[in-house]
């Protein structure tokens, strides 16, 4: 699974979170991106913006560390210039660790099979996640969603064909997924 936990303690809170995270931040054309990850280059948390401090809040309380140190971003950093640059699966090889209940887990990791292109519906996410009735529960995976851009949330709209919400604006969203169908 590539939505990981940060311990095998899946559903305890007794868990221990990380002492600290790593934070950088990319310039990408739309905008400064900023991630937070593990020594182990995993993200737990990431979208556009040049806060990292903004990021503590969507973190699952069971996994928030203590502080934060600015880092050189590696391979993460890496894998964001390579999906502005056209390789649009790159994200989906660094690791994510978020946290939540059993519906929500089944939804990131079914969002990060979802493959750059046309967008699917929030129904359509329920039914990859195991659970074709659970389409709102599909809007609150998205909505919940630490990690965007390595959690492809912007790629999930409504049946309508209207592009719904997104964290960091409906630019960035409609940007992301003309990026996706023009390659």
């Amino acid at each position: 699974m590539t939505v990981t936990d940060a311990t095998p303690e899946t559903d305890s809170d007794t868990a221990q979170p990380p002492e600290r995270l790593g934070w950088a931040t990319v310039s990408t054309p739309d905008g400064p991106f900023t991630f937070l990850f593990d020594d182990d280059a995993v993200v737990y948390a990431s979208g556009w913006t040049d806060d990292p401090d903004y990021f503590l809040s969507l973190i699952h309380r069971t996994l928030r560390p203590e502080s934060l140190v600015k880092r050189p971003g590696g391979v993460i950093a890496q894998a964001v210039r390579d999906y502005y640059r056209g390789d649009l699966d790159a994200p989906s090889r660094i690791e994510v660790c978020q946290r939540s209940g059993p519906f929500l887990q089944a939804a990131w990791a079914a969002l990060r099979e979802v493959p750059a292109g046309p967008p699917v519906t929030y129904s359509e996410l329920a039914e990859r996640a195991g659970n074709v009735a659970a389409i709102r529960a599909a809007a609150a995976c998205c909505a919940q969603n630490a990690a965007a851009l390595f959690v492809p949330c912007h790629r999930v709209i409504r049946s309508n064909g209207e592009l719904g919400g997104f964290r960091y604006g409906l630019d960035i969203k409609e940007s992301l997924i003309d990026r996706e169908n023009d390659l």
